[in-house]
């Protein structure tokens, strides 16, 4: 048997097979053969110990030491005891063959560690921790653990690197905030940066498409475990819930019912629907301002590779947000930037010959170049070359997901960008020159019992998540009472939007209670070609609309997310917020066109329309029906702003 499998192995190597089977077998083999495992409790300063298991290379030496790579995680740093191998190790492949001491760990309160497990565990600033020696967070974690590993791994070579994506992208932003000398780089990526603004909410409105996934979150266990505690309650969930996740979650009514349904006794549904407003609860959770307060003390921190993806339906907002914050307090420091045409962790996935995201195709092997010639690259400039001379690679790696090619720039968003306005219009126009006249608004009807889908097809939600949405074709919605559409005619040239989205709505309703959604969609000409790698054949690319950027703002927080307040029924109120960043270009013969609309479900809760102190304790005859009107007036004129660039402007 051992002999048919190294021959198995040798096949796949001979024939340079791209296949995801054959790849993960040659890695399995390479690791058992290169590394030895260890498993370790290490003790933090409070006594908690946290399980750790390191991988060393074999040929580590005296003579031949090597920099440590470090995750942390609550996902579980499987597979557990020392005989078990994983079939993959560190950030991607070819970091794993460079070869690098890769240490894994679980968070205090998860899996096989002690203690108890926090969500997004508030930064702790160093003055406090001076005057308390056992006040921890995971920052101080990450220092007691790099302390550790330092003393106790032989053959490393003194320097240490962290990476992590999504929650571990939590982990790795906090680490860089330890403050540890011997931390000189680290690789945030979909970093989760603040549940008010991205996956569990947006804008205050819930994500109501996360309703499969509160188990895993707010289920604590008695005692360390190897296991996944949480499964049997995500069964139960997921059992009743799917494959019609939109006519399911409908029929749970008011949010008050998922909570005496499903989730009255877990602790993270309840933290959430305790603190509807963006109170000191969240605050502390806050990543952004925990890291320009810590920056402001002077602390060095490391070199920055940010990673996300245009399509992440879960942490656009928060790679864009930590590369911001630090530029802003240290734009001396390497502080790269990378965004591709990429779900959630897309860019790390394996075995990818042409990149798709829902729908559409952007090119090959896009994941491998990011891994191969970005990520492998970081890591080793700051790790093994000692961090001299230029890093290499440019300070923001975009991708413009219209032209569907790589844009390198000097900072994000480009300095070459110019300030423009894209202006709703009377009788569904959309332009860059602000309206004379015509009709004062366009009316629409919001039914929270017929809200609008999320998406064109259902699920909405694809087996524990969402992540389709983001790119989804939006013609179904057209028509729709619920939604109004604003559109240029086709484009006589070639127009880039580079950097963040601002909308600027004037609106009315006829309640007191509203959320609007604003969606900026890339309309296709009827000529346009199909790609042959589209997934789906029978989808075709001859008009169809594109969504590029949406985001909705639960309106009662106009004013500030901490201060509630209802609207004046009828009166004229200006709603403004952001879509985050884009890079997109519009090419000629297409049109830009805009939707606004007041439900986005399930991918959001319903608002009720009827003003409410929480709405998480609104009852079935709280849901009404709302006229809703956009004005677009030449004094309440509704618009985004965006940024332009210039042709050749990179």
């Amino acid at each position: 048997m051992n002999m048919l499998r190294s021959v198995s192995v040798a096949v796949c190597l001979s024939l340079l097979s791209v296949t995801t089977a054959c790849a993960q077998e040659a890695d399995s083999a390479f690791i058992k053969q290169n590394y030895t495992k260890h498993e370790y409790h290490i003790a933090m300063r409070d006594g908690v110990k946290l399980f750790t298991i390191v991988y060393v290379p074999k040929d580590a030496s005296a003579t031949r030491t090597y920099p440590m790579v470090m995750q942390r995680t609550c996902y579980s740093v499987a597979p557990y005891g020392p005989g078990a191998y994983p079939t993959s190790l560190g950030p991607d492949r070819y970091m794993m063959r460079d070869k690098y001491v890769f240490v894994y760990q679980d968070v205090r309160g998860r899996y096989m560690s002690e203690g108890t497990f926090e969500n997004v565990r508030p930064f702790v600033p160093d003055s406090i921790k001076a005057k308390d020696p056992k006040a921890v967070d995971e920052a101080s974690d990450t220092y007691d653990t790099i302390d550790w590993l330092l003393k106790n791994i032989p053959y490393n070579n003194g320097l240490v690197g962290q990476w992590g994506i999504s929650y571990p992208g939590f982990y790795t932003t906090m680490g860089a905030l330890s403050g540890h000398p011997a931390l000189v780089a680290v690789s945030p990526q979909a970093p989760v940066t603040n549940f008010y603004f991205e996956d569990f909410h947006h804008n205050g409105a819930l994500t109501q498409g996360y309703f499969y996934t509160y188990p895993v979150f707010g289920i604590q266990h008695p005692a360390p475990t190897s296991e996944n505690w949480w499964m049997p309650a995500i069964q139960k969930v997921m059992s009743q819930g799917l494959p019609d996740d939109y006519d399911f979650q409908l029929s749970l009514g008011p949010l008050r019912n998922t909570t005496e349904r499903y989730y009255k006794d877990n602790f993270f549904w309840q933290q959430i629907i305790e603190h509807p407003d963006y109170d000191a609860f969240w605050q502390a959770r806050a990543a952004g301002p925990s890291i320009a307060e810590h920056m402001r003390t002077g602390t060095p921190m490391p070199a920055m590779l940010v990673v996300g993806g245009w399509f992440d339906a879960e942490d656009l907002y928060g790679p864009l947000q930590v590369h911001r914050t630090v530029q802003a307090n240290d734009p001396e420091r390497f502080n790269g930037l990378v965004e591709g045409p990429f779900r959630h962790g897309g860019w790390s996935a394996q075995g990818i010959t042409h990149t798709v995201h829902g729908d559409i195709y952007f090119g090959d092997s896009l994941e491998i170049k990011f891994q191969r010639d970005v990520e492998t690259p970081f890591f080793r400039h700051f790790l093994k070359d000692g961090g001299k001379g230029a890093v290499g690679l440019p300070n923001a790696l975009i991708f413009d997901t219209g032209k569907k090619t790589w844009e390198s720039f000097e900072q994000w968003p480009p300095a070459s960008v110019t300030q423009g306005t894209l202006y709703l219009g009377p009788q569904g126009t959309l332009s860059f020159d602000a309206p004379t006249g015509g009709a004062a608004y366009s009316e629409y009807v919001s039914d929270p019992s017929e809200p609008e889908a999320s998406r064109c097809q259902i699920p909405t939600i694809q087996g524990f998540t969402m992540y389709q949405y983001m790119s989804d074709d939006q013609r179904c919605f057209d028509n729709d009472r619920g939604v109004v559409t604003f559109e240029t005619p086709p484009l006589g040239q070639d127009v880039t939007l580079a950097g963040p989205i601002e909308a600027h709505l004037y609106v009315s309703t006829s309640t007191d209670a509203s959320d609007y959604v604003v969606k900026l969609i890339d309309v296709y000409p009827m000529d346009e070609p199909d790609s042959p790698y589209r997934p789906d054949k029978e989808v075709h690319y001859a008009g169809y609309q594109q969504l590029v950027r949406g985001e909705i703002m639960r309106g009662r927080y106009r004013d500030g997310f901490e201060s509630p307040k209802p609207f004046v029924p009828g009166q004229v109120t200006e709603v403004d917020f952001r879509l985050q960043d884009v890079l997109q270009t519009f090419k000629k013969g297409h049109r830009i066109m805009v939707q606004v609309q007041s439900t986005w479900f399930p991918a959001f809760d319903r608002n009720p329309q009827h003003y409410v102190p929480n709405i998480y304790e609104a009852t079935q005859a709280d849901f009404v029906t709302a006229t809703e009107r956009v004005y677009h007036t030449p004094t309440q004129a509704s618009k985004l702003e965006v940024g332009v660039l210039p042709a050749g402007g990179r």
